[in-house]
């Protein structure tokens, strides 16, 4: 019997449109590859520290009063993409013996054997294993070498790029777990264990 012209119509036009819908899913499929692989693709912009303009500050409990202090010499590259994160990596090495609280009897105290040795480790080393993007701003997750004694530690903080790069935030470590505190600085009862460290960063591009 034969097939009716209306009928092979409706065949034909089902076809054509399944094809239509085929070939538009595979555009956007590739136009979504295409896309990621740019964005994981953008360069990132290697800065280094511009020491004069940065700090690196902490605080402490101590007597049950707050205290600060900071390092006056550290190094810091970063190689970061705003809308890349992912291909960054943020290295910070600090001179430990660099320690200031503003108290020579108190400073001599954290170099000593007990705290910070710095004898022995005369630096701090983070490095990052990952950069990702946050609500807030951006999140380095790596490892903190300090005191002989290696962390996983996430470094939070926001960028700004105009002339330079400007990279500011703050976290919590906790002294004990790196055993800066040996002897009587075991306990907290003097000296609490959280310290709040404060970065404000301004970082050169390299083509300065």
């Amino acid at each position: 019997m034969p097939v009716p012209a209306s009928a092979s119509l409706r065949t034909a036009f089902f076809a054509t449109l399944r094809s239509a819908t085929a070939l538009a899913a595979t555009a956007i499929s590739a136009t979504t590859l295409t896309t990621t692989a740019l964005a994981a693709d953008a360069p990132a912009t290697h800065y280094t520290l511009d020491p004069a303009k940065s700090t690196l500050e902490f605080q402490f409990v101590q007597a049950g009063a707050q205290n600060k202090g900071k390092f006056t010499k550290f190094s810091t590259t970063l190689d970061f993409a705003p809308d890349s994160p992912q291909t960054g990596k943020l290295d910070v090495v600090v001179d430990v013996n660099s320690v200031d609280t503003g108290d020579k009897e108190r400073d001599d105290t954290l170099r000593g054997a007990d705290l910070f040795s710095v004898a022995k480790f005369p630096q701090a080393h983070f490095v990052s294993t990952q950069i990702t993007k946050t609500a807030s701003g951006y999140d380095a997750a790596g490892k903190l070498t300090l005191r002989g004694v290696t962390k996983d530690v996430h470094i939070p903080f926001s960028f700004k790029s105009a002339d330079a790069g400007y990279l500011t935030g703050k976290t919590t470590l906790k002294r004990l777990d790196f055993g800066i505190g040996q002897g009587d600085w075991k306990s907290t009862e003097w000296v609490g264990s959280d310290v709040v460290v404060t970065y404000s960063l301004r970082l050169l591009p390299a083509a300065h």
